[in-house]
């Protein structure tokens, strides 16, 4: 797929998860009337969630890279070249915000009762510091699923799901534990509130920072993969 294609799928991509991930709340809390302190519901929430990340994930692979969050995004970039990051940082990344901002429009359009998004409890250096190391965790196992389970599309999904959910509980209590600044965007800028100090901290300068981290990280304790290492994990995918 071309570099107009790759845009074009990150945009359908965006505006999807966001609303995806509404349409998981009103299925739960709504359609089936768990309450958001019941624990069977939320871990039905979890198993919706797992199960929507197994389609977007598919989705991905068959639109050969098209992606939804802006930090995945940035990883790519940076270890893809130069070329590629100013691409990512300064086309794919706007553009995946824009999805988000289009479908929390949409939502609020259709749902004008929905809620607003994720909301930070805790200082901003504390909320900032909380989102970094969130994701910077995501990526680490994010770029070590792609190098050591090669072609194993069922394996790779799954724990990389899991793992996001259990790092989601981790910090929704603090943060909301998004690792999505494009998603948090959407909502951001609904309320009026996306160029605050606290959003630009807590959700995009701390998982920026966690990111390019976790690239830099990954790229120094593990060796790139040969041309020989490549060539059997190019023909497992």
């Amino acid at each position: 797929m071309g570099r107009f294609g790759l845009v074009m799928a990150d945009l359908v991509l965006s505006f999807m998860w966001t609303w995806t991930g509404v349409l998981v709340n009103i299925l739960v809390h709504g359609l089936l009337g768990f309450s958001r302190t019941d624990p069977t519901g939320e871990i039905i929430r979890y198993l919706f969630s797992i199960t929507s990340m197994f389609v977007f994930a598919f989705l991905q692979k068959l639109t050969k890279g098209g992606l939804y969050n802006p930090l995945t995004t940035l990883a790519s970039g940076v270890s893809t070249g130069f070329v590629n990051f100013l691409f990512s940082v300064f086309v794919r990344i706007p553009v995946e915000v824009i999805g988000s901002v289009l479908a929390v429009k949409h939502v609020i359009h259709v749902f004008p009762e929905i809620g607003k998004g994720p909301k930070l409890n805790v200082a901003i250096h504390h909320g900032a510091l909380t989102e970094g190391i969130l994701t910077f965790f995501i990526v680490i196992l994010s770029m070590g699923l792609a190098r050591k389970i090669p072609g194993s599309f069922f394996m790779k999904t799954w724990i990389g799901s899991v793992a996001k959910i259990t790092l989601h509980v981790l910090g929704s209590d603090l943060t909301g534990g998004c690792m999505n600044p494009a998603a948090v965007m959407g909502w951001a800028y609904a309320r009026g509130e996306h160029i605050t100090k606290e959003h630009l901290l807590v959700y995009w300068l701390g998982p920026v920072k966690g990111t390019l981290l976790a690239v830099w990280f990954f790229n120094v304790v593990f060796k790139p993969l040969t041309e020989d290492q490549e060539k059997p994990k190019a023909k497992a995918e």
